[in-house]
């Protein structure tokens, strides 16, 4: 399937863009291994809007610059000093939004994702959460501000996944952001395995 156009990525809503990427596909090719997977869940962040996001409040650090970036660049950051955690930079220039990407479905170069991980048989723990499915696909840091049009790390087209099969709930993690702890800004494929077992704040 083609990539995905600079066009996707520019959409000014970042909730669209967080559901738009179900069922697309994630491709990396890094030292001539390519492997790729379905994304099955996301999360979206507001920017500087948004006190979840690291670029609250229009904060730019060093780190957070590439949020700034138009659209179509990957933004990957580690987390706990050991999860690398790849996101989608979406809108246009000078808007920090970003979608996360929390979950795949493995599909190609499974092999080279086992020994990656140091699994010896696939289940959901491949590539089920950020920092898995970041490992199994060989992505790091080093890829922050590298554009998804190009041939280490790139997003392909698929069909869209129907409005009645995408569950919304909140984000993982991000209980430091107060009420904005309690949007309904994650996404998953209703009833698909391969979706992280993280749970977000309820009331």
């Amino acid at each position: 399937m083609p990539k995905l156009e600079r066009a996707f990525y520019l959409e000014k809503n970042v909730l669209k863009v967080a559901k738009a990427l179900l069922g697309k596909v994630l491709v990396t090719e890094i030292d001539g291994v390519r492997t790729s997977g379905r994304i099955v869940e996301t999360e979206a962040y507001n920017g500087g809007a948004d006190r979840a996001s690291h670029a609250w409040n229009n904060r730019r650090t060093q780190r957070t610059e590439i949020m700034f970036a138009e659209g179509g660049a990957a933004y990957v950051y580690l987390c706990y000093g050991i999860h690398h955690l790849f996101n989608v930079v979406t809108n246009l220039q000078e808007v920090p939004h970003a979608v996360l990407v929390r979950g795949l479905e493995p599909l190609e170069g499974i092999p080279d994702m086992l020994h990656r991980t140091g699994k010896q048989k696939v289940d959901y723990t491949l590539t089920a959460g950020p920092g898995s499915l970041s490992r199994a696909l060989g992505i790091s840091t080093a890829l922050t501000g590298q554009s998804l049009l190009g041939n280490q790390i790139w997003i392909e087209d698929a069909p869209a996944i129907p409005p009645k099969d995408i569950v919304a709930g909140t984000r993982v993690g991000v209980a430091y952001a107060m009420e904005d702890a309690y949007l309904p800004y994650r996404f998953w494929i209703r009833g698909n395995k391969w979706v992280s077992k993280g749970k977000g704040l309820t009331r």
